[in-house]
């Protein structure tokens, strides 16, 4: 009963964060490794992810900004491919703890952005690559782009709305990308992960509807500062985990 508890929760959160609260998809990673493993748990999370995003891509689907998702999809596609290759063989802990870093590295650097704003925002090739690469590395390692997709976008410094509607659909097509190398390459896709994930798919829209009602709540401002403590969290528990 606790498993599917936590699972539950876990659900919710996951909805939630769909409707447009970033951020918080180290909780979901942390909680469902525990109940289910770290490599299966991957693979009970995407058709989960895959659910929401498709009620993300409805919703917000109107606020997309295409520019910026075609800038950053390729390089994320490219992570992705890496990942698929390395994965089983990568020291998980060094790298969450690079990782880690990384992500709170950033995350000052963006705060310092914030309280100046004089710096240029970052438009180099460069700066969608390396964030690219890396959200589509940990996106297929252990569903952990959240912090490197949340810095590029706000970086962009576009509003919330269409912050969030241009990531539903950048998720929506990655994930969807990495869904037959968990069938067939890692094999974490079964049909006893899919029963799991058709228990767990009521919760997921129970968070997202709770998600939206909070979301509004939110200013731009507000909402930019909710994701860089909400990112600088996530690099905090991964260096810890």
């Amino acid at each position: 009963m606790i498993p599917y508890t936590i699972s539950f929760i876990a659900a919710i959160i996951l909805g939630m964060s769909k409707s447009g609260l970033k951020g918080m998809g180290v909780v979901i990673v942390t909680l469902m490794a525990l109940v289910h493993g770290a490599k299966a748990s991957t693979g009970i999370v995407l058709p989960l992810l895959i659910f929401a995003d498709i009620l993300a891509v409805t919703y917000y689907n109107r606020h997309t900004q295409w520019k910026y998702l075609i800038k950053f999809l390729p390089w994320m596609i490219l992570g992705v491919l890496i990942a698929v290759f390395v994965g089983k063989d990568l020291p998980e802990n060094i790298f969450k703890k690079g990782m880690a870093v990384i992500i709170l590295v950033s995350v000052v650097i963006m705060f310092l952005w914030e309280r100046y704003d004089k710096k240029n925002i970052p438009n180099k090739v460069w700066f969608a690559g390396s964030t690219g690469l890396m959200a589509g590395f940990t996106t297929m390692i252990g569903n952990l782009a959240g912090a490197f997709t949340n810095i590029f976008f706000l970086a962009t410094r576009i509003p919330k709305n269409e912050f969030i509607g241009t990531a539903a659909w950048l998720f929506f097509i990655i994930n969807l990308f990495k869904l037959p190398f968990h069938i067939f390459s890692w094999k974490t896709i079964t049909a006893a992960s899919l029963l799991t994930d058709l228990y767990l798919i009521p919760a997921v829209i129970l968070g997202f509807i709770l998600g939206l009602k909070v979301v509004k709540l939110f200013k731009d401002h507000q909402y930019r500062k909710f994701i860089l403590l909400m990112t600088a969290i996530g690099g905090i528990v991964i260096l810890l985990k």
